[in-house]
């Protein structure tokens, strides 16, 4: 009976997907009862629009990433306001005590 306890690093599993993966796409492609030059045209073909596919979700998440950056800096501002009144307030109660207690 084999070991049962017997493990496989990350490593090796990763290794022996990516394998099998590319072991895969190349049966694939030789099997395919497909001639060489049209498989070749759809790889071209599935490649551009990959490449374009990529290139808009690329666009999709950059104008996400300024959304998100712009409503944090008007946060940041927001908050700096509120932080700069407190104080304000606060250096008013101060002094306003202060006058309070030297008279």
């Amino acid at each position: 009976m084999p070991n049962q306890d017997a493990k496989c690093s990350p490593e090796t599993v990763v290794l022996a997907f990516l394998g099998g993966a590319i072991g895969g796409l190349i049966a694939g492609i030789l099997l395919a009862p497909k001639a060489g030059e049209e498989t070749r045209r759809e790889l071209k073909s599935q490649a551009r629009r990959t490449e374009e596919e990529l290139i808009e979700k690329a666009k999709e998440a950059r104008a996400a990433l300024d959304e998100v950056i712009e409503r944090g800096k008007q946060f940041v501002d927001e908050k700096r306001a509120d932080v700069e009144a407190a104080v304000k307030a606060g250096r008013e109660a101060f002094k306003e005590k202060m006058e309070k207690y030297s008279s």
